[in-house]
């Protein structure tokens, strides 16, 4: 294979929760869909994309694929394919969704010329979908059981047919799962070629540790292939499918070994490229190590670059707790002159408000020359402290809803 592609890790979060998957975001030595070694910022993605062409100067395709949902943060996915087409207007642009906020944002697809959509469809039953997904979040609610197995197949039935009335080609994903939805894959097949999808995937369920269909046992090879000669009746089946990482970089099948350290090294760049950012925020106590955790810092000691060395601004009070969101938007404000904030623990809504603000945030423990030098110089952290993204680490004191 001649060309090869590259996925952008920018889509963190996902509006419909499966029961097949388990999305473990810092698992460098796994490879299936939902994992990546970091999730970018829209302006990290670009900066990533400029380095790993360099490594890879075929890449013809880039897309997004997780690892959550593309359309879960529709504005950040927006933001990102506008970035890259307007640098890289002649490469291929391709996104992953499981279609369920697709179809109000088709004539923004359009617009950027994203020419490829991949939806993931595992039934036509309302009966079935309760099997495989626990709820949809849609219009800012949570829906369960039959409600949200039936929205799921009205947005997905509205999202095909808007993609092909806009000319965009649509794969089809579907995830086999014996005795749930193995029966049903060549009805799947005839309808979304009825609607104009061009070709589909069959892929095997992988029982993915800790989801609640870890036990399940995935469909054999002699099923796969039965499956994919029942499909080729109604419409064109993928043979060449990897069941790539979201952050997959390379040809199909022979990733490139070092696209997820490149990926970790531009997660600790700025998130933007404001110029009027000069100073990084630490929480510490002593003002030597980083050993705060966001929610229990009272004020925060404010660094620039100055030269070769680092240049103690300030201390700077952060706003009082018992407000919630209200709290790191307050922050967000506090901190605007800031790229960076460097704590030692952290819960994921302020990094969400934060970092919509243009503010990154790293957690880490070790010594602050270290994560000065990670954000101001681009050096390797030493001490990254990989948490769960619902979750603020072991030392939390919260009870796991949120930092307030």
């Amino acid at each position: 294979m001649k060309y090869a592609r590259v996925h952008l890790p920018v889509a963190p979060k996902c509006n419909i929760q499966c029961k097949y998957c388990n999305r473990l975001y810092d698992c460098v030595n796994e490879s299936r869909p939902g994992i990546t070694s970091a999730v970018l910022s829209p302006y990290q993605a670009l900066a990533y994309l400029r380095k790993i062409q360099e490594k890879i100067p075929n890449i013809s395709t880039i897309g997004i694929a997780g690892p959550g949902d593309a359309f879960a943060e529709p504005e950040k996915t927006l933001e990102v394919i506008k970035l890259v087409k307007n640098e890289f207007p002649d490469k291929i642009f391709c996104l992953s969704t499981n279609g369920l906020e697709v179809a109000r944002y088709v004539e923004d697809l359009k617009k950027y010329d994203v020419t490829h959509v991949t939806l993931t469809i595992n039934s036509f039953e309302t009966e079935t979908l309760t099997k495989i997904y626990n709820w949809a979040r849609f219009n800012k609610r949570v829906y369960r059981g039959k409600v949200a197995a039936e929205l799921i197949l009205e947005q997905q039935s509205l999202a095909l047919d808007a993609l092909k009335t806009a000319g965009i080609k649509v794969k089809v994903n579907t995830i086999v799962i014996p005795s749930i939805n193995d029966h049903e894959v060549d009805l799947i097949a005839r309808e979304v070629a009825e609607r104009g999808a061009i070709t589909m995937n069959c892929i095997p369920l992988i029982p993915a540790k800790g989801s609640e269909m870890e036990n399940y046992h995935p469909p054999s090879h002699q099923i796969m292939r039965e499956l994919k000669d029942d499909i080729a009746k109604y419409i064109t089946p993928m043979t060449h499918c990897a069941r790539c990482r979201a952050d997959a970089a390379g040809l199909v099948g022979n990733d490139e070994n070092s696209a997820k350290k490149m990926v970790q090294e531009c997660a600790v760049m700025p998130v933007t490229n404001d110029q009027n950012k000069p100073y990084v925020a630490v929480a510490s106590h002593e003002g030597i190590l980083i050993n705060r955790h966001l929610g229990e810092t009272s004020d925060f000691f404010i660094y620039r670059e100055k030269g070769t060395e680092y240049q103690l601004v300030e201390k700077r009070s952060a706003p009082g707790k018992g407000e919630g969101d209200l709290r790191w938007i307050k922050l967000s404000k506090t901190l605007s002159d800031c790229r960076y904030i460097l704590v030692n623990g952290v819960g994921a809504k302020p990094v969400e408000i934060l970092e919509r603000s243009g503010i990154g945030v790293v957690e880490m423990s070790g010594l602050i020359q270290d994560g000065l030098d990670a954000v101001y110089k681009g050096e390797k952290l030493k001490a990254v402290i990989k948490t769960a993204p619902f979750k603020c680490g072991d030392g939390c004191s919260g009870n796991g809803m949120g930092c307030g």
